[in-house]
């Protein structure tokens, strides 16, 4: 059975860095994991197409580099998309738009095993964490079990039940969503407003707190000292799609100025 890293990490009190990729080539994955600087990869599942093969393959892509993976999944297809991300080898799976204790059990039941200790739904098949096999072993089961849940924090829901919600002990890991947020308070994007910083500062202070790792997602390292000074210790840094944008409009707009002095 292979380790799950960020399990590992986690249970080991150390710090992680992750980034988000939107693209399903696995030779993303394998430029990261030449980097020899991440823990983890996440798939945002969220925003981007993807087919069934394409999680296998970037679960093949992060494991030939020794590192650990996550998926950020859709509220709307969550049974389904946890339990074939964790099947197709995911460590974590990053569920969305919860707003209530029992949308949360919702997700933790459906990422749990089938099995009387764990209360979950998570059955007996073959996919690739049945390790070449029909699956059901103990060590298949400790397996499933095993998958790190993470959860965004997204919802004024979630903001309000936030304590209950990290009480679990299944929660084990938050994000902070202010994108959604300030919609959801009818914000949007108002990144700025009293609500929103306020929602922020809560969720990261309370779940550091009450001792559930909370991740910061940052464009760059020059935003980790306000996180860092809250205590948070779990990073993800930018998006390929964001990144290879920022490239493309930096670098053509200087182009297109050096012609334009010609």
């Amino acid at each position: 059975m292979r380790t799950n890293l960020i399990r590992q990490k986690l249970e080991a009190g150390e710090p992680t860095l992750s980034t988000h990729i939107h693209s399903v080539w696995p030779s993303e994955v394998e430029a990261l994991g030449h980097t020899g600087m991440y823990d983890y990869v996440e798939f945002v599942a969220e925003y981007g197409p993807s087919d069934l093969h394409d999680l296998d393959n970037l679960c093949r892509a992060a494991e030939l580099h020794n590192m650990g993976s996550m998926i950020k999944i859709d509220q709307s297809l969550m049974p389904f998309l946890a339990q074939r991300g964790i099947g197709a080898g995911f460590e974590s799976v990053l569920f969305t738009d919860v707003r209530s204790m029992d949308e949360v059990l919702e997700c933790i039941q459906a990422a749990r095993p089938d099995h009387p200790d764990h209360g979950g739904l998570y059955g007996v098949a073959t996919r690739r964490n049945s390790f070449m096999g029909y699956g059901g072993s103990p060590e298949y089961v400790e397996s499933v079990a095993g998958t790190v849940l993470a959860f965004m924090i997204e919802k004024k829901g979630a903001v309000d039940n936030l304590e209950e919600i990290l009480e679990h002990p299944a929660v084990e890991m938050v994000q902070w969503g202010g994108a959604d947020f300030s919609v959801n308070i009818g914000r949007p994007r108002e990144m700025t407003h009293p609500e929103v910083v306020a929602a922020q500062e809560k969720t990261f202070k309370t779940s550091i707190k009450m001792g559930v790792p909370a991740r910061a997602e940052i464009g760059s390292a020059d935003e980790t000292k306000k996180y860092l000074d809250w205590g948070v210790r779990h990073f993800s840094v930018g998006t390929d799609i964001s990144i290879l944008y920022s490239f493309w409009r930096t670098e053509g707009e200087k182009i297109l100025r050096a012609l334009e002095g010609e």
